[in-house]
């Protein structure tokens, strides 16, 4: 069975381009024609029905939401709880990041419980069951690796991070730039980078790449190409072994787009604002435009309990300077794993955050421009349309309920708009 990939160099329409190209509000023609180009991917693994989402050039910011047990909290009916949550609040895909209890019970559990494309981490579960069995990551045999990517792979999962771009190269960069100041936060590329060292052996994602695409594209699996090197703190970010990483990542997504399997870039996870455009612009350039997959980023380190902010300011202007895709952050970022209020929460900043970003990078301003009219007119009921999470702006009218029904509890009867309107009523234009 041909992917995504192959058959819009084709010259084929698929119904998931289709559907993408309705929901964009584009041609079929312009969504085939990017991802025959390798700037557009669909995560619609072939095992799986899900509802498809186009990520990549000229199309909308994508949002996904992380869930996932650890080994203090293993809770399935509460991860089954957040997957639902995020569907519900509009997150474009989830990843299933689980690392506590049956593995492969959540993880099928969680496919089956939502309709959105789903990813995760096989490096994660590989490792895990390698510690389990061995007591030491180290002890990882390469071809149960590749095991753990397949069965996932048959799973239904549409999309996998994978930490190919780690190699003895990234490694020397990382010694000679005397380790970090934040550390190695990605538990991907800790895996990995302790493997590598101890066995002084190449990584097998690098030196098997040819291997895990063959897996990718039997099931049409996007390939992620994971950030094992970013930064967990903003003075780390940009570095020698980030940058050596993304020249390696982006020379394996041409790999990856000549042999037809769907890839993504992955990018930074911490990194101040003044950097965040030069990082987006490398990555398009070196990649031919692949779509570029910010994790958060986070823009500050000293917002523990308010990540989601800090968050959203790197999501913002990501979007803005030409980031496809955003991995959501939630409040306790940094110090406990995300409830599901923490969920819904992480995923309405991010909705947020890209918005005003596409607001820049596909000038879409529609919306802001029909909220103007609604407030100008006193209309709530379509101010709650409009609104990004209806449910709490709703609510908190309700709750401080005004005498004049038309204002709200801010102004009361001195309402600016209502006492200009009434003066200028026959002048207002009306919202085209």
């Amino acid at each position: 069975m041909q992917t995504q990939s192959e058959r819009a160099k084709n010259g084929e329409v698929t119904k998931e381009m289709k559907d993408v190209a309705e929901r964009e509000g584009v041609s079929w023609e312009y969504i085939r024609d990017m991802i025959a180009k390798g700037k557009v991917v669909i995560p619609a693994n072939v095992n799986r029905e899900c509802n498809p989402v186009g990520i990549g050039k000229g199309l909308k910011t994508k949002v996904n939401a992380s869930i996932g047990t650890s080994p203090d909290i293993i809770n399935l009916e509460m991860e089954i709880d957040k997957a639902k949550i995020a569907e519900k609040y509009q997150a474009d895909t989830l990843m299933e990041l689980s690392t506590g209890g049956d593995l492969d019970l959540i993880r099928r559990t969680i496919l089956k419980a939502i309709s959105l494309p789903v990813g995760n981490v096989p490096l994660y579960q590989a490792a895990i069951e390698t510690i389990q069995e061995f007591g030491s990551v180290v002890k990882m045999k390469p071809d149960f690796l590749f095991e753990v990517i397949e069965k996932q792979a048959r799973d239904g999962i549409g999309f996998m991070a994978i930490h190919c771009g780690i190699n003895l190269i990234t490694l020397e960069r990382l010694k000679k730039q005397n380790y970090r100041y934040g550390g190695l936060v990605s538990r991907g590329g800790a895996f990995m980078t302790a493997w590598m060292l101890h066995n002084k052996e190449e990584n097998p994602l690098y030196a098997q790449f040819g291997r895990l695409l063959e897996i990718l594209k039997r099931y049409d699996t996007v390939l992620s190409l994971g950030n094992g090197m970013r930064a967990g703190a903003i003075h780390d970010s940009s570095d020698r072994a980030q940058v050596q990483e993304l020249i390696l990542n982006c020379e394996l997504a041409d790999e990856a787009k000549k042999a037809g399997v769907q890839v993504i870039v992955e990018g930074p996870g911490h990194i101040p604002i003044d950097e965040i455009e030069t990082n987006v612009i490398i990555q398009k350039r070196m990649s031919g435009e692949a779509p570029f997959y910010m994790l958060g980023p986070l823009t500050t380190d000293v917002a523990p309990g308010y990540d989601h902010i800090s968050a959203a300011v790197g999501a913002a202007l990501s979007s803005a300077y030409g980031a496809d895709f955003i991995c959501y952050v939630t409040p306790p970022e940094h110090v406990a794993l995300p409830f599901p209020e923490d969920v819904k929460e992480g995923v309405i900043t991010a909705k947020i955050a890209t918005h005003i970003g596409d607001m820049i990078k596909l000038n879409k301003r529609e919306d802001d421009l029909k909220m103007a009219y609604a407030r100008r007119n006193l209309d709530w009921k379509e101010q709650f349309k409009l609104a990004i999470n209806p449910e709490k702006a709703e609510k908190l009218r309700e709750e401080r309920a005004p005498k004049d029904k038309s204002t709200c509890t801010m102004c009361g009867e001195y309402c600016a708009i209502k006492i200009v309107n009434e003066t200028f009523a026959s002048k207002i234009p009306e919202c085209k």
